[in-house]
C-alpha cells in the first residue's frame, strides 16, 4: 500500500472507446483500444520514432527504435490498458494505464503534428472510459509543474493535485468508490 492521496469524489463517467470526432484541424480521428495487431504495433513504433525530443518528459517516450520497442512491449502488456488515436492508418496519439499497486499510472502522448487540436482531451477521456469499463478504481500521474497545458488538461478532466513537493506535480483521480472496488475484489 502506498500513501498516495485521491479525491474523495468519484469522477463522472467517461465515454469508453471507440469514439470518433473531427479535430480542430478538420481531421477525422478515432480513439480505439489497442488491439495488438502487428500493424497497430508498427504504427506506434513509427509515431514514437518520429516523436519530437523536445516533447519527451521524464525520459519517456525513449529515443531510438530498439528502446521504443522495449518500452512498448512493457506498456502494451495484458494487465495494462491502452488506447490509440488514429487519423486514418496513422497513430496520432497513445495513452496508457499501467498497474501500480492498487492504482494505475497514466501516461499520454500526442505526436507533435496532432497537438493543440483537441486530440489529447479526447484521448485521455477515452482511456479513462476504457479503464472505468474494466474496473479501474484509481489513477495517478506525474507532470512537470511548468507544463501548464498538460496541468490544465488534467484539471479540466478532474484530476486533483495530491503532491506538489518537487519539480513534478502528482495528480490523482478516483474512477470508482472504495466500496465498488472492494466489491469487485470479493467477487461480487
Amino acid at each position: 500500500m502506498n500513501d498516495r492521496r485521491y479525491p474523495d469524489v468519484v469522477a463522472d463517467e467517461f465515454p469508453p472507446p471507440p469514439t470518433a470526432f473531427t479535430d480542430r484541424e478538420d481531421r477525422e480521428i478515432e480513439i480505439r483500444p489497442y488491439e495488438g495487431s502487428e500493424e497497430a504495433h508498427e504504427a506506434l513504433v513509427g509515431m514514437y520514432d518520429d516523436f519530437d525530443p523536445a516533447d519527451r518528459a521524464q525520459g519517456i517516450p525513449p529515443g531510438g527504435e530498439d528502446r521504443i520497442r522495449e518500452w512498448l512491449d512493457a506498456i502494451l502488456e495484458a494487465d495494462c490498458y491502452n488506447v490509440v488515436a488514429w487519423c486514418g492508418e496513422e497513430a496520432a496519439g497513445h495513452a496508457t494505464l499501467v498497474p501500480d499497486g492498487d492504482a494505475y499510472e497514466l501516461a499520454i502522448f500526442v505526436h507533435q503534428t496532432y497537438q493543440r487540436a483537441g486530440i489529447g482531451t479526447r484521448l485521455i477521456r477515452g482511456l479513462l472510459g476504457h479503464g472505468q469499463a474494466n474496473g479501474v478504481a484509481k489513477v495517478w500521474l506525474t507532470v512537470e509543474r511548468w507544463n501548464r497545458a498538460a496541468v490544465s488538461l488534467y484539471k479540466k478532466i478532474g484530476f486533483e493535485t495530491s503532491d506538489a513537493e518537487s519539480f513534478e506535480l502528482e495528480m490523482g483521480l478516483r474512477l470508482r468508490s472504495d466500496d465498488e472496488a472492494a466489491g469487485d475484489d470479493d467477487g461480487e
